[in-house]
């Protein structure tokens, strides 16, 4: 069996649209535990990929690193990517706003450094977004996006510093990053060796329908989901431009739709791996992300993520959930890993 890429679960969906506003959060280490039960034929999730929010992770905590390697190491499992949490600034807003957006990029690329001093972490990037609305963007495009190339630029200086790269989520809910051709332009024009693209299979399809960007929609507004054809067309004009860019990949399913929750902005819906709704066909559209325009394996990514985000609590906290979940890893790895 392939054992590459290296297969992880995410913690982040505890927390993502949760809260006061919605369902309550979900502890980390019930997340923890629900990804080290996970089995399939013998087969287990490698790592988790971590968002350093609060109140899972207090990044003023000098201690929080060796709290978390304790914690995976007693699982056997390793840390992958981490999200940076750089909410409380934006990337297009004030002086300041701007200075506490790039202080939390160090912040967590210094938490990873830690862990890979800790011997938890031998691979993955720090996450980040634009931290900023589209239609705020959209009151100044071009202004607000030289603004978010001059932080994320300043972003990727900093995290050089520690060896860390930097990859932007392309979600349809970030301005300046809302579209496949903004998202392009945008890591064009920051210009920088360590900065790259994060793919997330249900955000990134949502691309295709050119939701808060119709100048940039692929499918036609009237489009048949069900039309393999025309969605893999779709699906290869995305790809093919965010491809090379491509340095931490999410496997993930959705329905076509929109969706948010708490006070989380709409963006493409997660849907369970096992859907009959989904639109994508994750094993095969998988590889459009993994290989090549010759169907040549990348080997870009030493793991991959599974993510769904704003499912509801008896969702999450049912253990099938997540054996569904890591079973469509493996056929994932099966179909587009290797051995190393």
């Amino acid at each position: 069996m392939n054992n590459y890429p290296k297969l992880h679960n995410a913690t982040w969906p505890g927390l993502v649209g949760k809260g006061p506003d919605s369902e309550p959060i979900i502890p980390f280490d019930s997340l923890l535990e629900m990804t080290a039960k996970a089995e399939v034929n013998g087969v287990k999730f490698d790592g988790i990929d971590v968002g350093l929010l609060e109140p899972h992770f207090d990044l003023n905590n000098p201690d929080e690193a060796k709290k978390l390697a304790d914690k995976v190491s007693k699982y056997n499992l390793n840390v992958g990517s981490l999200v940076a949490p750089i909410w409380a600034g934006s990337a297009m807003g004030t002086a300041e706003q701007r200075k506490t957006f790039v202080e939390m990029v160090r912040k967590s690329c210094e938490f990873g450094q830690k862990l890979k001093d800790l011997g938890v972490r031998p691979y993955g990037v720090v996450r980040i977004d634009s931290a900023a609305g589209v239609s705020d963007w959209a009151k100044d495009p071009k202004g607000n996006t030289k603004l978010i190339v001059e932080t994320f630029q300043e972003a990727c200086d900093v995290a050089a510093g520690f060896g860390e790269k930097l990859a932007a989520e392309g979600e349809i809910c970030w301005g300046a990053m809302h579209s496949w051709k903004h998202m392009v332009e945008t890591l064009e024009m920051v210009d920088r060796p360590n900065i790259g693209f994060q793919a997330d299979m249900s955000h990134t399809f949502l691309y295709t329908l050119g939701y808060n960007a119709p100048e940039h929609r692929i499918l036609a507004a009237d489009a048949d989901l069900n039309d393999r054809e025309a969605v893999k067309a779709a699906l290869k004009t995305v790809t093919d431009a965010l491809r090379p860019w491509t340095i931490d990949f999410h496997v993930a399913q959705n329905d076509g739709s929109v969706f948010g929750s708490g006070s989380h902005d709409k963006t493409g819906r997660h849907c369970q791996a096992t859907d009959p709704n989904g639109v994508l066909d994750i094993i095969h559209d998988a590889g459009f992300w993994l290989r090549d325009e010759n169907g040549v394996l990348t080997k870009a990514m030493q793991h991959i993520c599974w993510d769904g985000c704003m499912f509801p609590n008896s969702v999450m906290e049912n253990q099938q959930t997540w054996n569904d979940i890591l079973a469509t890893m493996i056929k994932v790895r099966e179909a587009h890993g290797w051995k190393g």
